[in-house]
């Protein structure tokens, strides 16, 4: 009887907290929450157009890999950019290899979320990834566009913005606090 109350209290106080922090409709093995200081940003993956990019998104993020890491290139009404765990200057990778490109007809406007990668080396996305600002129309088509920001864009706003003549680096960078897959949530 005990064991049967204890777990009718934990479901009672425990499912309505996780639920609220996730928008309705959305798949928990397919979001990633995003903590910064300045609140949390919720992003659902596009596993149906970048199936092998969602993956390392969320493998990466179940290790831990991006918690603390800087948003270390960041520019005004274009993107916020993050996710290298390795060097967190934005020449570091993770330690598995790069991906091919998944690319799609998803164009690049407010909110939507893309892989960074070296130059015009189209296979050489593997951590980074970056959230737009406002419409990027050049982008389409060649980066791979991993998700969207469903919750939390004003928290991407508040990110702060990098050096217009350093090509958006950032001083005392912003950084990611945790990330983690919506399903493992606690």
């Amino acid at each position: 009887m005990i064991r049967f109350l204890a777990l009718a209290f934990w479901l009672a106080f425990s499912a309505p907290a996780f639920a609220q922090a996730l928008p309705p409709g959305l798949d928990p093995q397919n979001t990633i929450l995003l903590d910064t200081t300045h609140g949390r940003i919720v992003i659902k993956l596009r596993n149906d157009l970048a199936p092998k990019h969602a993956e390392r998104i969320k493998t990466l993020a179940r290790e831990k890999f991006y918690d603390n890491v800087p948003f270390h290139r960041v520019i005004a009404g274009f993107m916020a950019q993050t996710g290298d765990g390795q060097r967190g200057d934005g020449t570091g990778g993770s330690k598995y290899p790069n991906l091919p490109a998944e690319f799609s007809n998803v164009p690049f406007t407010r909110g939507i979320v893309g892989m960074a990668r070296r130059g015009d080396s189209v296979n050489t996305a593997n951590s980074q990834f970056f959230i737009m600002y406002g419409s990027a129309p050049g982008l389409n088509g060649q980066y791979t566009v991993i998700g969207e920001v469903v919750d939390g864009m004003a928290a991407v706003d508040k990110i702060k913005k990098g050096a217009e003549a350093q090509n958006g680096r950032v001083t005392d960078p912003d950084r990611i606090t945790r990330m983690q897959v919506a399903a493992d949530a606690r």
